[in-house]
């Protein structure tokens, strides 16, 4: 069993299966609707999938589509095509999304060359070890949900 959610929490599921189809997608509506370099996406059939808490807000992207979110945090969390027996989750959005490794990258006509330059880029190291005093003040003000279900959440703030 999987679970998940938004970053304020308010927004939690649980998956009980994942179809074997994690990726990534660099077309530009997946760009937009993360508002970043790609999408990073994975299935959950229907019958394994179940909101725990909330109600996700939607926006209808194209035709048969909808992109998910949480309307207090705007955390992304899915795409659901009308005819898709599955919800196509955000992997970011799973309590542990390093336990998803990707499969395939799809939409290549919108990769863009950034991408090409992470194994150049200059590495900062972890902001534990480069920044221990900034670290301790996000730490100490984070209002970020954790990552595992919870019996009840109040942030911070």
């Amino acid at each position: 069993m999987r679970t998940g959610g938004c970053q304020c929490g308010r927004i939690r599921f649980r998956a009980a299966s994942l179809r074997d189809n994690p990726h990534v997608c660099h077309c530009r509506m997946c760009q937009k609707a993360t508002g970043n370099f790609f999408a990073a996406l994975v299935g959950v059939p229907y019958a394994d999938f179940q909101w725990t808490g909330g109600t996700p807000a939607e926006f209808h992207s194209s035709g048969k589509a909808r992109r998910g979110f949480c309307r207090d945090c705007g955390t992304p969390l899915y795409y659901r095509h009308e005819d898709n027996q599955h919800i196509s989750m955000s992997i970011g959005a799973f309590d542990n999304p390093a336990s998803i490794p990707l499969n395939y990258q799809l939409g290549m006509e919108g990769r863009l060359p950034q991408m090409d330059q992470f194994e150049v880029l200059d590495d900062f190291g972890s902001t534990e070890d480069d920044m221990p005093e900034e670290a301790a003040r996000i730490r100490a003000s984070n209002n970020q949900h954790p990552d595992h279900d919870t019996e009840d959440w109040t942030p911070k703030a």
